[in-house]
């Protein structure tokens, strides 16, 4: 039986990493329904390609051009148009590859109409991590992680009592400056921080691997999607990216999931899973030929914003949420050219400072405090 997607995020770098996959297997997947946002050009291409049912978009003047050019399409736009494609379509598996937390709400309600979700949108599980967790044990949906790393303990995990698991290890590649001191990172150009030196990654995901923010989202992540408290998650420098995550028992065994560099390969197994599927595209591992692999303890002096992400995790509540926005309204004003690269996480712990935590938020309460920590950072600037 050929399995129903809908694609949230289809021009972004894993949405469009998810169409590769699709066209390889025609016989196993179709893509009834897209979201996109203003990269029309790219969408237009997605849709002769996909041919789905329905399409949204982020502008009304853009469905509107769309709907002509390609009649027998549905077409929808903005926020409501999101929730749509995610909750009305009669996909079995809504791949959430929308970047930010605009993610969340169409997440939530795909997840009452009781669909499984590919989670690439970390920042969705971030924000109300407890929500959306809470909410796909009520409604029956499996969130399949298409994060590398929790791909990686995914696998490990399977068919493993969670009680004898002492410990998960992350992996982090250590971005694009790994090699400079904090004192060197003055004056990084916005070009320099998008040179990742392993992964093919869109821009705001990769600026966050280059202040360790995005190794910070994923422990908050892996705490939400494995039940795990924050001291039993450790994070460990790993320059090649080939082990992807490791599981440590309480025997002292640890189990480690390894593969090449190609986010192709954990979209394809949250498409698939619980089966597997022959991977075409992908570059085989040889270990030989790499020959040796290194790993580094994190100094959280120089990445500080891990730290952060650890406090705001053991904190809870409406920290994760404020965090998360924050450092969202930062990397923007830096990609913008508004401030220094060293000045993203110092936005981020200012804002959380001044901010009054609420402990078990409901989504209403999430989504204010989301768009109040992104005018304090503005504020800030100001």
């Amino acid at each position: 039986m050929v399995k129903k997607i809908s694609l949230l995020g289809a021009t972004g770098s894993i949405g469009t990493q998810t169409v590769d996959v699709v066209r390889e297997a025609p016989d196993q997947f179709k893509i009834t329904a897209l979201a996109a946002g203003k990269n029309i050009g790219k969408l237009r291409e997605i849709i002769r390609e996909t041919q789905p049912e329905a399409v949204s978009v982020d502008r009304a003047e853009d469905a509107a051009v769309l709907s002509g050019e390609f009649p027998g399409i549905q077409f929808v736009h903005g926020r409501e148009g999101l929730i749509e494609i995610a909750s009305k379509s009669d996909a079995d598996v809504v791949v959430s590859a929308v970047v930010g937390s605009l993610g969340l709400e169409p997440t939530i309600e795909a997840i009452r109409k009781g669909r499984d979700i590919a989670i690439a949108n970390k920042e969705t599980l971030v924000a109300a991590g407890t929500i959306v967790t809470e909410e796909a044990r009520r409604h029956g949906a499996s969130l399949l992680p298409v994060d590398s790393e929790h791909s990686a303990l995914f696998q490990a995990l399977n068919g493993e009592d969670p009680g004898r698991v002492d410990h998960l290890i992350l992996t982090a590649s250590g971005g694009s400056f790994r090699d400079r001191s904090r004192k060197d990172l003055e004056g990084v150009t916005v070009e320099q921080a998008l040179a990742h030196p392993n992964w093919s990654m869109g821009s705001k995901l990769t600026i966050d691997s280059a202040t360790m923010m995005n190794k910070g989202l994923e422990v908050i992540e892996a705490h939400h999607l494995f039940d795990m408290p924050y001291d039993r998650i450790d994070v460990l420098l790993h320059r090649e990216s080939i082990i992807h995550s490791m599981v440590e028992f309480a025997d002292t065994s640890v189990m480690a999931q390894l593969g090449s560099p190609d986010m192709r390969v954990p979209i394809q197994y949250a498409l698939t899973w619980p089966d597997r599927f022959p991977r075409k595209g992908t570059e085989k591992l040889d270990l030989a030929k790499i020959g040796t692999l290194h790993f580094e303890d994190v100094d959280l002096d120089r990445y500080p914003a891990l730290r952060i992400a650890y406090e705001a995790g053991r904190t809870g509540g409406t920290a994760t949420t404020v965090m998360n926005a924050a450092n969202e309204a930062a990397v923007g004003l830096f990609m913008e050219g508004r401030i220094p690269f060293t000045e993203i996480e110092g936005l981020v712990e200012r804002v959380l400072d001044r901010h009054d935590v609420i402990g078990r938020p409901d989504l209403e309460t999430v989504l204010a405090a989301d768009k109040q920590a992104r005018k304090s950072v503005l504020d800030m600037v100001k």
